[in-house]
């Protein structure tokens, strides 16, 4: 990763940590990224949070219509050590639980 790449997501990334305002952090995304590259975070998130609750990857692959590859590579990521995808993952499922334990 080149040295202005680096300083720029340090940079993006500090600043959506301190918003504290998921609608202004939409609008920004919705400002900086393309509809395709929405769209292609969105679907990643989407398999992550599938692929975390223990479904198969070829059933995220058919459900979101995505190749056997891209799953794979979430998957990985899942698996590894000190995954940021597992820290957000979890992050988010305990904000979204019921009372009860179950979704809200």
């Amino acid at each position: 990763m080149g040295t202005i790449t680096a300083r720029g997501l340090n940079e993006i990334a500090g600043e959506l940590a301190a918003i504290g305002d998921a609608a202004l952090v939409r609008r920004f995304l919705e400002s900086i990224l393309t509809p395709r590259e929405r769209e292609e975070i969105a679907g990643r998130w989407e398999l992550v949070k599938l692929l975390n609750r223990g479904e198969s990857q070829r059933h995220v692959a058919e459900r979101l219509g995505m190749s056997l590859c891209k799953i794979t590579r979430g998957s990985r990521e899942l698996k590894k050590k000190d995954s940021a995808f597992k820290a957000v993952l979890e992050r988010y499922e305990r904000r979204h639980r019921g009372p009860e334990g179950g979704r809200t």
